[in-house]
This record gives C-alpha cells, structure tokens and sequence, in this order.
C-alpha cells in the first residue's frame, strides 16, 4: 500500500501536468484560439480543431490520402443576389436558410437546412438549383466539401454567401441551441441577425442586403 504522502504527491503531479482548459487541436492537443482553423473529416463529416501548424500539413490536395481536408477561410457575398418567389418555392424548403454544397464522396450537390434538431438534409430533387448556379459565375468555385454557399431568404432579406463550411455549421449549432417556439423567439432571430452581419463583415463586402 503507497503511503498518503506519496497518493498526494501523485496528485499534484497529475494536477501540474493536466492541460489548460479550453479547445484544443484535436490532432496534436495543442491550445487553440477561440478563433482557430478547422478540417473536415470527409467519411463522417465531422469537423474537427487545428493548430495552423496541423492545418497547413493537411493544405495540400490529397494530403492524409483524402481522409481529411483543410477548410479554407474564404467569405464572400454574391452581389445582385435575386431568386424569384417561383423558383424558390420549387426547392421547397421549410425556412428561408439554407446552404448548399458539393459532397465529393456522394458526388453530388446537396441542401440543408437549420432547424432546432440541427442539419436537416433536403431530400427533393435540385434541377431548378442548377439553373440558379448558371445565373452565378462565382458559385462554380467553391471547393467540393469545405465551402458551401449560403442563403438567407425572407419577405425582408435576399443575400448570399460563399462560406467555409464550418462557417454554415456553425449557423445549425446557433439555432439548435437557441431557437424557441414555432417561430424561434425573438433571442434566435437576434442572433441569425448578428451572425449575418458577422458573415458580412467578414467578407469584406459593403453590398447592401437586397430588401424584397
């Protein structure tokens, strides 16, 4: 039996040596900041923390075989943003958000859209969402599964925005946690607003919203 002095000692040293709280990379546990680099892990999609050191490794096309890929940190609004009530309608989505993306892995287009249980795939065919992609140069170059282009559509608001994917799950977390209600609350939209006004921002864009 170890004597107390040596269980407290252990304890210490455990304690000492234990990390600092707070996110970490999730590949070589090095702190990271609160603003941090991410990869997307393709099979499961899951997203996963980075050091910029860990990150660039993984920046090279095929690195890690095609496992993992690194997300870029590109934001840009599309200007003159305009879908019609007809073909909007066509895609039949519930909410007004949704973000589209290239899935390398399924080789296809595909939708979703935020709701209070997170990402919920649109399962409706998307011929009319290829006749919007011609109407918008830009959206040919987002890069498959780590950039998605992101809509905001209400009576108020039409814009959209080419985002890192992480980016578009982070607006998912946002509703999940905090939307109340049938219509959400007034907290959840305050926040949608203000992380649009971040995307905004963060895309150095000065285009106004269109207002319908």
């Amino acid at each position: 039996m170890y004597p107390a002095k040596d269980n407290v000692a252990m304890l210490s040293e455990m304690l000492r040596k234990r990390p600092p709280e707070g996110e970490r990379c999730d590949f070589c546990a090095t702190p990271v900041a609160p603003d941090h680099d991410h990869l997307i892990e393709l099979a499961a999609r899951r997203i996963l923390c980075t050091c910029r050191p860990c990150h660039i490794v993984f920046e090279p096309v095929g690195a890690a075989q095609g496992k993992y890929r690194a997300i870029p940190n590109r934001y840009r609004e599309v200007s003159e943003f305009v879908v019609d009530d007809a073909t909007w309608d066509s895609l039949q989505l519930p909410i007004g958000l949704v973000f589209f993306f290239y899935n390398s892995t399924e080789r296809r287009t595909v939708a979703f859209y935020p709701s209070p249980a997170g990402a919920t795939e649109s399962l409706l065919p998307l011929e009319e969402w290829v006749g919007i992609v011609a109407r918008y140069p830009e959206f040919s170059s987002i890069e498959p599964d780590v950039e998605a282009i992101l809509i905001q559509r209400n009576r108020e608001v039409s814009r959209c925005f080419i985002v890192p994917i992480d980016a578009a799950y982070e607006l998912v977390g946002l509703i999940r946690t905090c939307w109340k209600g049938f219509d959400g609350g007034q907290e959840a939209h305050q926040k949608i607003a203000q992380y649009f006004e971040k995307v905004h921002t963060r895309s150095g864009s000065n285009i106004a919203a269109r207002i319908s």
